[in-house]
């Protein structure tokens, strides 16, 4: 199966470079050109990763698209990918677990990609079993109490 990415920028040259790049290498890829579009394939479809830069339609727009992430039911890995890699550590408690800095060559990118689509499955497996460890401790206890 093909982890799918969402690539979020205002600038059709990165888009269409990051695209092919990351479609060379086994990734489906989808593009929006702005916080907006973003948004609107959030809600239509699902994504293992979405990658967004910060200033589109406004300064912070990326920030748009990490608040709409973070409603999904799904709840895909995200980087911020910027030229401008002095935001401070807003970008974290948005919600993006990587800040990717353009320019970047391929390597180190699709390194980055793949360690954080791995480290972002294991957190949601291990919160995964948590709620399944919760749930099943009452069933025990109740267990107890009838024996």
């Amino acid at each position: 199966m093909k982890r799918r990415i969402l690539l979020v920028d205002d600038e059709l040259a990165i888009l269409l470079t990051l695209k092919a790049i990351l479609e060379i290498h086994g990734f489906d890829v989808e593009t929006a050109a702005s916080a907006k579009e973003a948004i609107s394939k959030l809600k239509a479809n699902t994504y293992h990763m979405v990658i967004t830069d910060m200033k589109m339609e406004h300064e912070k727009a990326g920030y748009d698209v990490l608040r709409a992430v973070k409603k999904t039911d799904y709840n895909p890995a995200v980087a911020i990918l910027t030229a401008y890699p002095l935001l401070g550590g807003d970008w974290k408690s948005e919600g993006a677990q990587s800040m990717l800095v353009k320019p970047m060559n391929t390597d180190d990118l699709l390194r980055r990609i793949e360690v954080l689509l791995i480290q972002h499955e294991d957190q949601k497996q291990q919160q995964a079993g948590r709620s399944t460890n919760k749930q099943q401790k009452p069933k025990a206890q109740t267990a107890k109490k009838l024996a």
